[in-house]
């Protein structure tokens, strides 16, 4: 049998990598951009959440599209839009500027999650989604870790203006190799028969199946589809949290600038990564062994849900490797849930309507990510005039701790038997 589908899961990895590499400079750069344009932590929110609100929008409708339009050429056109978006930050000059090339930047961007795990469903079987999921989106967790120290080197080498630039232009360089290895199974000339038929090993017939559309109105109706946006909408703004403002939090707390804390934030997304691998991998373990899928996978969610707690302890840590300590356990516990709830989308749904829930999903997700910076926001700046901005992030973080056991309980109760929808 050939291995083909791992090529796909190459690609997507490396494109959640840029993705990420793109959206997380200006949290990167956000303290010094703030002297230069005279940012508040409330003008700073007003950016993160014009991102978002665009991120928001975008998934609802991309999903959809590329539920018409397939995987190849709705993942070209996303990434050539929020390519493009992240160079024209390079442009600007002012803060509406900054909330401008942000908006288009989370509209194109908001088509990577539904294209890739669209594609996980076309290449892998349900028992392999999961940790094909946690391969490619630990990219979001590489990004993070080389991103401080890239984007540093640009930064103090030719200026904020080029960082954005250098990290637009590696997505062209990406598409080229997605144009040339990308189709879905059945046109793709790489693999043979024998992988073909393991891709499709959880379906009778993978040759003659019937393809009914669902509508959104038809698709909100079902329990299982709350379950999976309310399971975004509460867990989702936290790792925007992470990615937004923990940069900053070891730049006010511990009294750093990005030179001296890019140690500090890539160790932190190096540790997330391995969460996302194991993440993936744990619940495909349990049902090779024999586990029900919707066992094995719930379980696995209630057990990273609390490894997440831990992080209310760190406003105890006495030293700044206490504190990457518990927020690395909280960022891998994340990603290894963000892997399984991404999953429990192609567990529950047909392959072709997948794109268009986890866009929904992605959406609800996207509306936690702008109600949460604005109380970011206002409790920040809060403390800050108190100059007590530590205690300001004490309150988020504990926040942050019990989001995801929340989030647990109201998908296990909202759709207790977990039974696939038939189209």
């Amino acid at each position: 049998m050939t291995r083909y589908r791992w090529t796909i899961v190459t690609l997507l990895f490396f494109a959640t990598t840029i993705n990420y590499i793109d959206r997380q400079v200006i949290g990167l750069l956000k303290d010094y951009l703030a002297k230069d344009f005279n940012w508040s932590e409330k003008d700073y929110s007003n950016i993160v959440m014009a991102f978002t609100t665009a991120y928001a929008v975008g998934l609802l409708f991309v999903g959809r599209c590329i539920d018409i339009t397939g995987t190849k050429l709705g993942y070209t056109v996303c990434v050539i839009v929020w390519s493009i978006s992240a160079m024209a930050h390079a442009l600007v000059k002012s803060t509406f500027g900054f909330t401008v090339a942000r908006s288009f930047l989370g509209l194109g961007e908001s088509g990577n999650f539904p294209t890739a795990i669209r594609a996980v469903a076309e290449w892998f079987p349900k028992k392999e989604r999961a940790f094909a999921t946690g391969i490619f989106n630990s990219g979001t967790n590489i990004a993070a870790m080389i991103g401080p120290f890239a984007v540093m080197w640009l930064y103090h080498n030719y200026g904020w203006r080029q960082a954005f630039i250098w990290t637009g232009i590696i997505g062209f360089i990406w598409l080229i190799f997605w144009l040339i290895f990308y189709d879905i199974p059945a046109k793709q000339k790489r693999l043979n028969q024998a992988e073909f038929d393991y891709i499709h090993s959880d379906i009778p017939d993978a040759s003659n199946i019937q393809v009914n559309k669902i509508s959104w109105a038809k698709l909100i109706t079902y329990k299982q589809t709350w379950a999976f946006l309310l399971g975004k909408f509460f867990t989702d703004p936290i790792w925007w949290f992470y990615l937004f403002w923990v940069p900053s939090y070891f730049n006010s707390v511990y009294k750093l600038d990005l030179q001296q804390s890019w140690i500090y934030v890539s160790t932190v997304y190096l540790v997330a990564g391995f969460g996302s691998v194991l993440g993936g991998y744990l619940p495909g373990y349990l049902i090779k062994k024999g586990w029900p899928i919707r066992k094995a996978r719930k379980r696995t969610m209630l057990f990273y849900a609390f490894l997440v707690v831990p992080v209310i302890f760190v406003q105890y840590g006495t030293n700044v490797w206490t504190a990457v300590a518990l927020i690395s356990l909280a960022a891998a516990a994340h990603q290894a849930w963000s892997a399984n709830i991404f999953t429990t989308a192609s567990d529950m749904f047909p392959k072709h309507v997948v794109s268009s829930i986890i866009g929904m999903g992605g959406m609800m997700g996207s509306v936690g990510g702008i109600l949460f910076p604005l109380f970011i926001g206002i409790i920040l700046e809060h403390f800050k005039l108190l100059g007590k901005i530590s205690a300001g992030y004490n309150i988020i973080f504990v926040i942050c701790g019990f989001a995801y056991l929340v989030a647990w309980v109201i998908m296990h109760f909202l759709i207790p038997p977990a039974k696939p929808v038939k189209a």
